[in-house]
């Protein structure tokens, strides 16, 4: 089933171009269902790109998704136009009466800082109390997962030795868990990240489960005891050529940057990458639609309780 968004999105015409089902704005007001209502925080400075990795996800589900994108007041966007903001993004005075079945939190490049010294820090901790009684379930990716995890149980991340780039192999913990219905034995997804978080510290607090890890690159996926949020430590969102356009900007500034693991084959940059994420990531995000949104949230949002302090 389709995601609805606005018709003049960029992505509306990528994701077309992809044979992706993009519902218009004048089919959608015709059918007679209720819409899963979905808002994502978008951290990232590459917006666009973003926009649509999320929304391709999305798409891949039996459900009619409509989808607002919310932006930091606090901080402005530099890689971006200010047209495709105001025509695109609300902040959260712009939605704070809304309800939404669904967030989705973004990575952000500001993962060496502090968390209290990055500029939107205090306005993504109101976020963060807002979701909590107007949100059902939030589902956070890299920093954003970090970030959660620091703000509501003090969890710490911490620096690698070397930056942790490529394709990793993931073991499910919990094959029953409905996150993680229909997986294999083993999955693949990509991580771009100079910090973690610890299996160790998670395991310290009670209402947090690990769902999937690696030896290689440690943790992925961890869920709270009620399933109302989310946390990758990955990108299953990523394109095809992410992480090579990573690899080769950061090559051209004279960065010391090792080649992105078991991506490129033999390890060969002038070769085209493998992707093996693209089916685990699309599984993910169906289950988390289909399972902890679509099946758990109230038809009618206005009643909407919040989480269980």
């Amino acid at each position: 089933m389709p995601i609805r968004i606005d018709n003049a999105l960029p992505a509306h015409r990528l994701l077309e171009n992809e044979n992706i089902f993009v519902m218009t704005e004048d089919r959608a007001l015709s059918q007679d269902i209720r819409p899963l209502e979905i808002v994502i925080l978008n951290l990232m400075p590459t917006k666009i790109a973003t926009e649509t990795q999320f929304l391709r996800l999305l798409s891949n589900s039996p459900l009619q998704v409509n989808v607002e994108l919310l932006q930091t007041a606090t901080h402005q966007s530099t890689h971006i136009s200010a047209e495709h903001m105001l025509k695109f993004y609300k902040t959260l005075d712009d939605v704070k009466d809304n309800r939404y079945d669904g967030m989705i939190v973004t990575g952000a490049p500001v993962e060496m800082l502090e968390y209290e010294d990055v500029d939107y820090w205090p306005e993504l901790c109101r976020i963060f109390d807002w979701a909590s009684t107007h949100v059902y379930s939030v589902f956070h990716v890299c920093w954003g997962a970090q970030a959660g995890l620091y703000y509501r149980y003090g969890i710490k991340k911490y620096v690698l030795p070397e930056k942790k780039f490529g394709v990793f192999e993931h073991t499910p913990m919990d094959l029953k868990h409905p996150l993680l219905r229909g997986f294999d034995d083993t999955f693949y997804s990509p991580h771009s990240r100079h910090t973690e978080v610890r299996a160790s510290d998670i395991a310290n607090e009670p209402d947090l489960s690990v769902l999937a890890y690696s030896e290689l690159a440690g943790v992925h996926l961890v869920a709270d005891a009620a399933c109302r949020n989310f946390y990758a430590f990955g990108h299953c969102e990523y394109d095809s050529n992410t992480l090579a356009l990573e690899y080769f900007r950061d090559k051209s500034k004279g960065m010391d940057i090792a080649v992105p693991y078991n991506y490129f084959p033999d390890d060969d940059p002038t070769k085209p990458p493998l992707i093996r994420w693209r089916g685990a990531g699309s599984l993910l995000f169906s289950n988390w639609l289909n399972y902890f949104v679509y099946q758990r949230t109230p038809y009618d949002l206005s009643t909407l309780q919040g989480e269980e302090k």
